[in-house]
């Protein structure tokens, strides 16, 4: 037994000494971190949560190893700027790419609690203030009494309510309302049309689902075959560079009254 305790508190002390293999950078400016947080929670928030531990299906920030490679946004700015799998790319200038990365590397790394950096609450916003929000940017496609009635009783947890409204998801799992998927209508050079779902596109092929559930391909040369993209949720990707953190706080406080 002792000589079982020595090996373990020789093992917890030679732990304790060893440089950790990613050591943390140096503190920024608090100004700067304080700008990077603002941006944080306007474009990462909804999907790294807001302790960027990970949300609505974006990775946790905290254990990725390019993020823990990072000084000052050189190696986060390629993934930012141009987008990568599901991520979106962001119109972000490399300024505000290092700010933001200033904020992520002011979180300590380390076990659970010590990482956590949670809000006792996102409704800090102002109800009326929304409500004036809504009508301006919200109104031409939603309506309280219509397709929001009840939104606060359905999605009753207001972090998962701004999420969805900020950018909600076209399916999967994490959909809380459903939205209908990205379809597309390519026109080939005889002017027969091909409809269906989107499944790939890219600058060489596009393929789609048909009705029938058949997946078509069609190589594309330029602008041949004519290709048209209908995503339903194009309003709302355009809507979320324009947002500032109060509107949206502000918007969050007054879809939580919708019961």
């Amino acid at each position: 037994m002792k000589i079982l305790c020595v090996l373990t508190c020789a093992a917890a002390i030679a732990y304790a000494q060893s440089p950790p293999a990613f050591p943390a950078p140096p503190l920024a400016d608090p100004a700067i971190i304080a700008r990077g947080k603002a941006i944080y929670g306007v474009n990462c928030n909804f999907c790294h949560g807001s302790d960027a531990r990970g949300g609505e299906g974006g990775p946790n920030l905290l254990r990725s190893e390019l993020v823990l490679n990072d000084l000052n946004g050189e190696r986060i700015a390629p993934v930012v700027q141009n987008g990568r799998g599901e991520m979106p790319k962001l119109n972000l200038s490399r300024e505000q790419v290092a700010q933001v990365a200033a904020f992520i590397h002011s979180f300590q790394v380390g076990g659970y609690d010590k990482s956590r950096m949670v809000p006792p609450s996102i409704l800090v916003g102002d109800a009326a203030a929304g409500r004036a929000i809504f009508q301006t940017k919200c109104a031409s496609c939603h309506s309280p009494t219509g397709d929001l009635k009840g939104i606060a009783s359905k999605v009753t947890d207001p972090k998962t309510l701004q999420n969805t409204f900020v950018m909600p998801s076209s399916g999967g799992t994490r959909s809380v309302i459903k939205v209908a998927p990205i379809t597309v209508t390519v026109t080939l050079a005889s002017g027969r049309k091909e409809e269906g779902r989107l499944e790939r596109i890219d600058d060489f092929i596009v393929t789609l689902r048909n009705a029938d559930n058949d997946v078509r391909s069609f190589r594309r040369d330029g602008d041949i075959p004519t290709v048209e993209i209908h995503d339903p949720l194009k309003p709302h990707r355009d809507l979320l560079p324009t947002y500032t953190d109060k509107e949206i706080h502000d918007l969050t406080s007054f879809l939580v009254t919708l019961k």
